[in-house]
């Protein structure tokens, strides 16, 4: 299986920024121009990013997508944008505007019918299904909120219904830098052979993305690190 490291930008009023523990009140400013960020990352020889809509996941519908049509236009990179898609007008703009998936979360698990409904309009291989994961049970709504869904189960679900990747983030692990949840992630691998995983939360250095593609994660979603200097972007893409 092929692994890509990929680069999240998040953005909160057009501003690339990064939370801790998904806390608006802990929020950084790093670039006032993501396009900037991306154009980065993309010279460096990254292939995909992770853009997410801050602003959208809490108002419960897409707001920043003219960053992702900036991005898109000016840039090769695969995009999978996320945050606040909740309904097919969402889906629409998010597609026009230029992203080759869209990230699901909160709808995969409140709504199914609805999201079923989706994967069967656009095709199931067009979307990038998120789980927040809280003691292996799903979280949802900017992990306000704690389910009693298993993560497995969650995952074996959709991964029947034709969803073809997945990411996983802990989060005990987001924007901490305390390493990855590996158990967790074998654990899941183990139970559903052939998932597409991609890991999500806790990156602190290269040797955790490596860790990462060493027991076959198909992917790493990286923030903090990149942002905070801990990890290198041209070797990054090296992973690629």
């Amino acid at each position: 299986m092929s692994f890509s490291p990929i680069p999240a930008i998040d953005i909160i009023e057009g501003k690339c920024v990064r939370l801790t523990k998904g806390d608006y009140n802990q929020k950084k400013v790093y670039n006032e121009h993501p396009l900037e960020v991306a154009l980065m990352f993309e010279d460096a020889g990254i292939s995909r990013i992770h853009l997410v809509d801050l602003d959208g996941a809490k108002a419960g519908s897409v707001k920043n997508w003219k960053v992702l049509e900036t991005i898109a236009g000016k840039t090769k990179l695969i995009i999978d944008f996320g945050g606040g898609i909740k309904s097919v007008e969402d889906v629409h703009v998010v597609f026009n505007s230029g992203a080759a998936l869209a990230t699901v979360g909160s709808m995969a698990v409140k709504d199914a019918p609805l999201f079923e409904m989706l994967l069967l309009t656009f095709g199931a291989e067009k979307f990038l299904v998120g789980a927040d994961v809280k003691d292996e049970k799903i979280a949802i709504h900017g992990w306000l909120e704690q389910t009693e869904i298993g993560i497995l189960e969650f995952l074996t679900d959709y991964k029947s219904k034709g969803v073809q990747q997945f990411f996983c983030t802990d989060i005990a692990k987001d924007g901490m830098m305390m390493g990855p949840s590996t158990e967790l992630y074998q654990k899941i691998m183990e139970a559903s052979k052939g998932i597409q995983l991609i890991a999500s939360g806790g990156i602190r250095h290269l040797d955790d993305v490596l860790q990462m593609k060493e027991i076959g994660m198909s992917g790493a979603i990286i923030g903090k690190a990149i942002y905070e200097g801990k990890i290198d972007i041209k070797e990054l893409a090296k992973l690629n």
